[in-house]
This record gives structure tokens, sequence and C-alpha cells, in this order.
């Protein structure tokens, strides 16, 4: 059996459950992609539930403010995704009258939109053949067909999607990329793969030649970069300064406390709570300081004045509700 058939047949007896399943609005399929791009499913599903809830089409999203947006994905991550999906909605408006543009070189130019999503939403709602090769793809690619080099070299992953290419069904490319999202997930794992029920064991390259956990090959991360940040908390009659963040670093246009970054994690004052957050190539130290005081310092143009009760209403990253979670 060819290796399309193989991975179809098996998708059709062990595809997961999914609220996007069988889904042919590629608004839908959109917003279910974006999420799953840093967030594994069991996270993401009810993320999917409630921004389809607050945002059920292109238009609800594209004339929804950007804070609104961010508030509802709040606690996701990666808040960049948000943003970016928000100005793709409001392309579509602008440039294609609304509608969902069907083609794939014109999703692919769509904000925040790379080739695998492209791929996803083309192939499941418009049928278009492109294989969308992700993490799992390359993994089930890299041990299947024997893929030995790295992974992470551009030149490396052009040759898998070459592979997906020359054996993508045709007819039924959205059931074919399906199928090896959810092979990849289930079936050919990171670790431990379930090779004793592998409908690919007799071909797999990596399982005939015991290199199922060396497979596919990548790399070294680079280390972890430190950050400390120091947030001071002002209150004056329940009421404190929350401030905008701007410029590209992370959690652009999110809420904080007024904030101070060292270069080492060095106290000025006693904090009340400090926390930690790993991201994808940082890891965040924060300490938060409160300070009551008799008059509130002048506020600055990304500063505002909220009562304090009411900065949960404010899109803030997960560091801060942390903070609030752990005052209570």
């Amino acid at each position: 059996m060819a290796f399309a058939e193989t991975l179809i047949a098996w998708y059709e007896e062990h595809k997961r459950d999914l609220p996007w399943r069988g889904e042919t609005d590629p608004y839908k399929i959109w917003v279910s992609e974006i999420i799953l791009q840093q967030t594994r499913v069991q996270q993401g599903w009810d993320y999917y539930l409630r921004f389809i809830d607050n945002f059920p089409n292109v238009k609800d999203l594209a004339e929804a403010d950007e804070e609104r947006v961010l508030k509802v994905w709040q606690g996701l991550g990666y808040y960049s995704r948000a943003r970016n999906m928000h100005a793709a909605a409001r392309e579509i408006m602008t440039k294609h009258n609304g509608k969902f543009p069907q083609e794939y070189d014109k999703i692919l130019e769509l904000r925040g939109i790379g080739k695998y999503t492209a791929a996803a939403i083309g192939s499941i709602a418009f049928q278009l053949p492109y294989p969308a090769v992700d993490g799992n793809v390359i993994r089930i690619i890299s041990r299947i067909f024997g893929v030995c080099d790295d992974v992470t070299q551009p030149a490396v992953v052009k040759r898998i999607t070459e592979v997906c290419e020359t054996h993508i069904d045709s007819k039924r490319p959205g059931v074919f990329n399906q199928a090896a999202m959810d092979f990849g997930a289930q079936q050919c794992v990171p670790r431990n793969p379930k090779c004793d029920e592998c409908p690919f064991q007799s071909s797999c390259y990596a399982y005939q030649n015991n290199l199922a956990d060396i497979l596919p090959v990548k790399k070294k991360k680079n280390e972890l970069k430190h950050r400390y940040f120091h947030y001071t908390v002002y209150l004056f009659n329940n009421q404190t300064i929350i401030e905008k963040r701007e410029g590209s670093d992370i959690w652009k246009n999110m809420y904080q406390f007024p904030l101070t970054e060292s270069d080492s994690e060095v106290s000025i004052g006693k904090p009340v709570y400090s926390t930690r957050e790993t991201l994808s190539h940082q890891i965040i130290h924060a300490a938060f300081y409160v300070k009551n005081v008799k008059k509130l310092p002048k506020l600055t143009e990304n500063q505002r004045l909220v009562n304090f009760n009411e900065v949960e209403n404010y899109p803030m990253p997960k560091i801060m509700s942390m903070f609030l979670k752990g005052i209570e």
C-alpha cells in the first residue's frame, strides 16, 4: 500500500475528536492552526472555542479593537500571533472584499501566515495540493524515509517537503495533511514512538535501523537568555499605574506595572512576590514591589491610572496574572 493510503487508513481509525475537525470554513481552520502553532491541543481547545465565540468570523475579528483581541488571547502567550491575525483579518476585509482568499499564494501573503499554515488552510478548506510541513511531519518523514541530516537546516526541510509533495493525495490533500499531523502527534511521537503497532514498521528506515530515538537529527538549541524584571506597584487610594509595552520586544501592546529591567538579579527592595517564566528563547525573572504613596508619580505617554481591582480587565502577560493570583 502506498504511503498516503497507509497514512490515511491509519487516520480514519485513529483521528482525534477535535472541535475544528471536519471544519471547512477557512477562517475557523486558520484560527485553529494559529493557536496550535505554539500551544498543545489540550490547552488550545478551550481558547479556540472562546475565540470563535467572541469573533465568529473575519468581519467580527477585523472590527474588534486590539485590546479586546489580546484579552481574549491572554494566557496563550506568543501574542504576536493574535496581533498578526487581527491585522490579517483587516487585510482580508480591505484587500479581498471580506472573503478569505482561496489561492495558496494569496493566503501566504496574509500577515502572520507561513508556508505550513497556508498549506493547512488551502488543503483543508479548498483542497489545494500543498503539504503542511510542521515538526510532526518533519519527524515522521525523517524516520520513515531515512532523512539523517540536520532538520533545522532549510535545505533539509525543503527535501522533506519535496517528499511530501511526491506522496500527497491530490484528491484528498486536506485529509492527507490532517492524517500526517495526527500520526505525528499520536503514533510517531518524539520520545518512545509506538513502533510496535506502526503500520509503516516494515518500511520505516528508523525502525529497521534502530534509529527511532535518533531521528530526526537536530542541532543543539542555544542557551536561554536570562532577563530580570522589577515591577513597581504604586498604590494610592486603591489606584495604581499600569503601562502599555511598546517597541518590538516581547508582549507588545500588553499592560504591566511600571518596569525596570536590570542585567542581573539585584534587588531594589524587598519584593512582595517573585516568580519566573520560561519563554522560547529567554527566561524572565520577575520581582514585584508594592509602594504605598501619598502622591503618584507623573504618568508617561504609555501609562494610565486605573483602579487596582480593574487591572485584570486589561490584556496582560501571564507573569502579571501570576502576581495578581499570588497575592490574593
